[in-house]
């Protein structure tokens, strides 16, 4: 797959409709900064997850009991990579 990503883009410089979309709190901080990702959109999820299902490994975590919350495992992993304010930590 294809994708151009986009890294420390100033959310003055968005469009206003990529403005629109974004956290109010985020496009009425001075300076804020966001990563920016274009490529092309997948199937409807359903046909994604069909195409995958009959993979044996398709679900092979579902029982794991520290990834019910999937976002917060994903935050607590990457969050030694990256400070507060969403730059890199390269220390």
């Amino acid at each position: 797959m294809n994708a151009v990503v986009l890294e420390h883009v100033s959310v003055a410089e968005l469009p206003q409709a990529w403005r629109d979309r974004l956290d109010p709190a985020l496009t009425d901080s001075a300076g804020a900064r966001v990563t920016v990702r274009i490529e092309a959109e997948h199937a409807a999820v359903g046909q994604a997850a069909a195409e995958f299902a009959d993979d044996p490994l398709f679900g092979m975590w579902r029982d794991r009991e520290d990834m019910a919350d999937v976002a917060g495992y994903v935050r607590r992993l990457r969050a030694p990579r990256f400070d507060a304010d969403g730059s890199r930590n390269d220390s």
